[in-house]
């Protein structure tokens, strides 16, 4: 494992210009934290590189995953220059470089799937993914301006949910449209029925919108079921993205183990 002290080393520079590209379309970016990490093994197996701590190499967690790396593959920073690394103040001592998956569009979608349109805050998409995840659901669209998957912020936010899914970035969802077998769901105030009333669909793409502008009217037009929430209007106008995706998926999930509304 070479072991590098020096912040203008090449190696170096070449990793810290991963925050900038983060998020682009094939593009590789870097795992933080053991679980991350654990999970990218797990899932994908070696990372294109692995960089450590030099300092907390003995740590168990560390160790085993310097063991599960090829050692030409890993690098041994010194401390300093793995926070400088780090997106967040107390980094676990770990990152893997990695490229992740770009999946081509299925022919046909005929299994539950959520898709994020223009979902921009990077917080949000991480919750809703996880949400996503913790529900069943297996796949999901990004739509052109929604935040980056792959960012840190996301991959920090998603914990792991990434791995569970299959995660398509960078979708045009209207041409998406002709391919669903399976009726479109969306959230919506005017003209939608109470989430609780009546039966949900075992199988649908559910449809949540941008943070302020809500739903895409294109999107809205081809729902073949448009369901609001009934929350208190009158203390707050709407909610969170990712709370209401969690309740919609979750009535979902709980009709569906029960056999029946109610």
């Amino acid at each position: 494992m070479k072991h590098i002290s020096s912040r203008d080393n090449p190696a170096v520079k070449a990793l810290a210009k991963l925050a900038v590209t983060a998020g682009k379309r094939g593009a590789p970016v870097l795992l933080e934290g053991v679980h991350l990490c654990q999970a990218w093994l797990q899932h994908h197996g070696a990372p294109d590189q692995a960089i450590f701590d030099v300092e907390r190499l003995s740590q168990p967690d560390i160790a085993a995953l310097a063991a599960a790396v090829p050692d030409r593959d890993c690098l041994a920073l010194d401390a300093r220059l793995m926070q400088s690394l780090a997106a967040v103040e107390s980094g676990q001592g770990v990152a893997f470089q990695v490229t992740p998956p770009v999946l081509d569009l299925p022919d046909a979608v005929d299994e539950n799937c959520v898709l994020f349109d223009r979902i921009q805050d990077p917080g949000n998409v991480g919750t809703l993914l996880r949400t996503c995840a913790a529900a069943g659901v297996k796949r999901v669209f990004l739509a052109t301006g929604t935040a980056a998957a792959w960012s840190p912020k996301v991959l920090r936010s998603g914990q792991g949910a990434h791995f569970a899914l299959a995660i398509h970035e960078h979708v045009d969802l209207a041409a998406l449209l002709p391919r669903l077998q399976i009726p479109l769901v969306a959230t919506a105030l005017d003209g939608a029925r109470d989430l609780y009333e009546g039966v949900l669909p075992q199988r649908c793409a559910w449809v949540f919108g941008h943070e302020g502008q809500g739903v895409a009217a294109e999107l809205l037009a081809a729902a073949r079921l448009k369901v609001r929430i009934p929350h208190d209007m009158a203390a707050v106008e709407s909610l969170n993205v990712g709370a209401a995706a969690a309740i919609c998926l979750f009535e979902q999930r709980r009709q569906a183990l029960r056999g029946t509304p109610g």
